[in-house]
């Protein structure tokens, strides 16, 4: 399956869709990443991982999160945006969205305070853009920092998957073990029945 996205509607009208952490600050910082021990939910990258959308749930997130992070769009003009995010030639999702329910989602969104952060997964390794890091470098960087904490989260498994996946790894919890320098128990005490239907839904993009 392709991964690619078209992301130029989005660069064109400079459409912001990642942002680093703007007010926490990291435990230890170098110059190509930021280590938060105690993690950041502040770290905004849609459409870096080349997982899709695969969920309303999912679709809903991110375009909350698009408009959060562009305020200055009005109703037509981010209606627009989603209009580009759910055409599925463009890599976004993996199904079809129709003209209602996009305009429903839409509207619901708008109901939302876009003033307030979106809820985001914990972060604890952000990298900084033009790392020039390959993909298993930053995994294995990410492994170890995380592994060093000996605290292992829920969020950090995620990341770890969507690093796999990244990469072309199918996930097997042997192989978030090694990665992320835990045990196996770790890995199944701290997935959740949502984290492994993602999972399978990531292997299956492979």
């Amino acid at each position: 399956m392709s991964h690619e996205r078209n992301l130029r509607y989005l660069n064109i009208n400079r459409i912001v869709y990642r942002r680093l952490p703007t007010t926490d600050k990291p435990t230890e910082e170098t110059d190509i990443y930021m280590y938060y021990q105690d993690g950041t939910y502040q770290c905004y990258e849609l459409f870096r991982s080349t997982a899709k959308i695969t969920t309303y749930k999912s679709l809903k997130w991110h375009l909350l999160v698009l408009w959060y992070l562009n305020p200055q769009l009005d109703q037509d003009e981010f209606l627009r945006l989603a209009q580009v995010i759910v055409h599925k030639p463009n890599g976004f999702v993996t199904f079809n969205v129709g003209e209602k329910l996009l305009e429903k989602i839409v509207y619901e969104v708008s109901m939302l305070d876009l003033d307030a952060p979106p809820k985001n997964k914990l972060r604890k390794v952000v990298f900084k853009y033009g790392s020039g890091l390959t993909k298993e470098e930053k995994l294995s960087i990410v492994g170890e920092l995380i592994g060093r904490s000996k605290r292992i989260h829920e969020d950090d498994i995620y990341q770890c998957m969507l690093d796999l996946h990244d990469v072309g790894k199918k996930i097997v919890v042997t192989q978030l073990a090694l990665w992320l320098e835990c045990s196996t128990r770790t890995i199944h005490r701290n997935m959740s029945e949502e984290l492994k239907r993602e999972k399978e839904l990531l292997n299956q993009q492979l």
